[in-house]
């Protein structure tokens, strides 16, 4: 079977710093993959070359079988993959329900018009699904402005999943979220996913988080991935303790 995404030999510099240092990876469908690292590891830029936020210096990036290297995020998006943000992109004046049914308007093949009602019966089962599936049901005519930050995380997360991708990226979905809300808030996530085709990748520099939620895990440092494999194995690596996660004591 044809693996859902490939990234073959990627390089990406600004200036005199390389951010991916020939990158390769091949991602099984269904997969959770962790992608762990220090700040400026390399591992958003990999991130935002396959969704096309950026354009390697040279390199491959195959979804599905398809080149998509080069891509603009809105082609990306089209062919499967959508991701979220660490901090996430939303209209804060507006509600939970307001985002995301614009996030559903936008998916019609007629698109949002003045002159045609926002709120089909279509649509308003795939809000009423979006809003069960990642428990926002209490919070939905609550201006985003004023929500917890894990609230307006998996509002961020139930708009990227609208088109139901085939690869859904979560760029640090814990970041800024209290310690007691960042078990919870990951259940909430990986339980909507359930049942849906998704292959999830997701940043992460809670080693907790990334134990418990990715059956693979991809260690960046200076643009290079130094371990590949479960969890244990690679949060054991003896590299991967002296330059991501520290020596246990």
């Amino acid at each position: 079977m044809t693996p859902l995404l490939e990234t073959v030999g990627l390089q990406k510099a600004f200036g005199a710093v390389v951010a991916a240092n020939d990158i390769s990876v091949t991602v099984e469908r269904g997969q959770r993959l962790g992608l762990i690292g220090n700040n400026g590891a390399g591992k958003t830029t990999f991130v935002n070359i396959v969704t096309g936020h950026l354009r390697p210096n040279a390199g491959r990036v195959v979804l599905d079988g398809r080149d998509i290297t080069g891509f603009v995020p809105r082609q990306v998006r089209r062919y499967g993959v959508s991701r979220s943000f660490q901090i996430p992109q939303l209209f804060a004046s507006l509600t939970p329900e307001q985002n995301l049914l614009m996030a559903l308007g936008i998916l019609r093949e007629e698109g949002m018009s003045f002159w045609r009602p926002a709120r089909s019966t279509t649509m308003m089962a795939e809000l009423e699904s979006l809003l069960a599936r990642f428990q926002l049901q209490q919070y939905r005519e609550s201006a985003i402005a004023g929500l917890p930050g894990g609230v307006r995380k998996l509002v961020d997360v139930a708009m990227a999943v609208t088109h139901r991708p085939k690869l859904l990226l979560l760029d640090e979905p814990t970041s800024g979220v209290a310690v007691e809300e960042k078990f919870p808030l990951m259940d909430v996530i990986m339980h909507a996913l359930e049942g849906s085709d998704a292959t999830v990748l997701f940043v992460e520099h809670d080693m907790e988080i990334v134990g418990r939620y990715a059956d693979r895990v991809l260690a960046f440092y200076e643009g290079r991935i130094i371990a590949d494999g479960p969890p244990a194995e690679v949060l054991g690596n003896a590299e991967v303790q002296r330059y991501v996660t520290g020596t246990p004591l």
